[in-house]
């Protein structure tokens, strides 16, 4: 593409194209992708940069895979796009196939959503439905803890960190749950275990407020987008525990903690505990297209669908989307048919090699590695443009957020792209 037409484009971007959680017109540039390749992002200047994000979290097996690529291209000479309504088709069929094979047995039914946002929104109206249609409509409120980001849309939106969070500006309008404080920080391989004291105000939170509740609803082992912070996975399981006391539903959001990036397949695997309804999303498609689902038990469906309604009382215009059901399939298979827990393991030993330097630097509060994250805290908000100069110079892909520089990068990095990874990250600690 000419220099001439890219200078063109740049400025209709910047002056009409609204990007994530930033103003508009945009104060910071968009730096202009024109291919990928691998585990590289290769732009309109030509500058390649090894993409430590793997496109937030989603490009697991990388970009221009050519198993993907075949699975989207052949699916597209069928049929791009069919209404789920009173229709089916083989690609969603053949990847609730897989879903139930990946995930625990209990989770026997499976919802297509369009976004790992819609997912939390139907498990929800599941866990909301669930109770109307048992004539228990005073369980209408939610439990969580604090620090959790659940999405951007307003059902996700009021399950987040109230105060800390992205969407404290609507806290006034949004529905109102309970929340316990933020999990105590797990320093991985410590061998310490979940914090007594926490543990009992969990369970003093829970039966307090147990007669109006509907689910507790939590991220597990990893809270993401809220601030990057692991948490013991015995505290998880205590809160799977205090759901079967008060016989309430148990919702896991795995959308971002899917598919082993936090080590095993699921983030619950950590504490071997089962959801009765979980959320996936982001890794499904490998990042080429949109899709989410919401798994949840028998006895989910079978108490919704036996109420009033007789139906759960959603349905999105691109539920089960062919072309997206299709490279979410190969996406499975392909994790299925390598070692990708030998891939994240040594992912993890690189993160946690590569960025130990930075513990003790000025500045740095934290450094924690699980699984393929990585994450160094600092004890103020970062200037994310100048972050992002610093590794950019280095041939690297990061996007700081808050007080936290972190790495999510796709499986297939080799020890020397994750070298540099965690070189350009540091190199930004000590900048900065």
């Amino acid at each position: 593409m000419e220099a001439e037409e890219i200078e063109r484009l740049l400025a209709v971007d910047r002056e009409h194209v609204w990007h994530p959680y930033a103003p508009m017109p945009a104060t910071a540039p968009a730096h202009p992708v024109v291919s990928a390749e691998g585990v590289r992002l290769t732009l309109a200047d030509g500058r390649e940069l090894i993409d430590g994000m793997s496109s937030w979290w989603a490009a697991i097996h990388g970009y221009n895979h050519p198993v993907l690529n075949e699975a989207l291209t052949d699916q597209l000479g069928r049929m791009a796009h069919v209404m789920f309504g009173g229709l089916t088709h083989p690609p969603a069929l053949r990847l609730a196939e897989l879903l139930l094979k990946v995930t625990p047995e209990p989770l026997t039914k499976v919802f297509f959503a369009d976004s790992g946002s819609v997912a939390v929104e139907v498990a929800i109206k599941m866990a909301l439905q669930f109770w109307r249609s048992q004539g228990r409509p005073e369980r209408h409120r939610l439990f969580t803890v604090r620090g959790g980001y659940h999405g951007d849309t307003f059902g996700d939106m009021a399950v987040c960190d109230p105060v800390n969070g992205m969407h404290h500006l609507f806290s006034d309008v949004l529905p109102s749950h309970v929340f316990a404080p933020p999990p105590p920080l797990w320093q991985t391989g410590s061998g310490d275990g979940p914090d007594p004291a926490y543990l009992d105000e969990l369970a003093a939170m829970v039966a307090a407020h147990a007669h109006e509740l509907a689910a507790i609803i939590v991220e597990p082992v990893v809270q993401g987008a809220g601030g990057m912070r692991f948490y013991h996975p015995g505290h998880l399981a205590a809160l799977r525990a205090l759901a079967d006391e008060h016989d309430l539903l148990f919702i896991a959001d795995e959308i971002a903690t899917g598919f082993g990036r936090s080590g095993p397949w699921w983030g619950c695997d950590h504490a071997d505990v089962v959801p009765d309804i979980m959320c996936v999303g982001k890794a499904l498609t490998g990042g080429y297209l949109t899709m989410a689902a919401t798994l949840c038990t028998d006895r989910v469906a079978d108490g919704i669908s036996s109420g009033d309604a007789g139906a759960l009382m959603h349905g999105p215009t691109y539920m089960a989307n062919p072309l997206a059901a299709a490279v979410a399939c190969a996406s499975i298979e392909l994790l299925l048919s390598r070692r990708w827990r030998d891939e994240v393991t040594a992912i993890s030993r690189g993160l946690s090699a590569g960025l130990e330097p930075a513990r003790g630097l000025p500045g740095v509060a934290d450094v924690r590695v699980l699984g393929a994250i990585g994450v160094i805290e600092t004890t103020r908000p970062v200037d994310v443009q100048a972050v992002q100069k610093i590794v950019m110079d280095r041939g690297v892909w990061v996007r700081p957020f808050r007080d936290l520089i972190y790495t999510m990068p796709p499986y297939i990095c080799s020890p020397d792209e994750i070298g540099r990874i965690t070189g350009a990250m540091v190199a930004a600690v000590r900048a900065i």
